[in-house]
């Protein structure tokens, strides 16, 4: 059974840290991009980072740029995304994601249940 399992979400003060992670498990989690995504009240899902399998390719969105790091450790089929100098704005549930493509193009995706993450004023 393919699984991504959150965990590190929950409430900090403006400027504080948290560390989310995704545990991976039911597929071979080095063949896949990975990626973290967030949803906030009344507004669509938005991608927040993204990493490719091994080349060590990166994206981030705009809004977080400096201040968040998206990061894998195979051996522990674990991604994470540290968050530093949370603003109340990055208060969303947020998801992992992970991605691969097989041969013929086409896309397998599997999506972690959420983690709520607060950021007070």
């Amino acid at each position: 059974e393919v699984q991504l399992v959150e965990s590190g979400g929950g409430l900090v003060q403006t400027g504080g840290s948290l560390r989310l992670s995704c545990a991976a498990s039911g597929f071979t989690f080095d063949d896949y991009a990975i990626g973290w995504f967030r949803q906030a009240p009344g507004k669509e899902r938005e991608e927040v980072s993204c990493s490719s399998t091994n080349d060590g390719l990166t994206y981030y969105a705009d809004s977080v740029k400096g201040r968040f790091t998206i990061s894998r450790d195979n051996a522990k089929n674990t991604m994470y995304l540290q968050m530093n100098s949370l603003k109340p704005e990055d208060t969303a549930v947020y998801y992992c994601a992970a991605e691969t493509v097989v041969p013929g193009g086409n896309r397998i995706h599997y999506w972690g249940q959420g983690t709520q993450v607060t950021v007070s004023s």
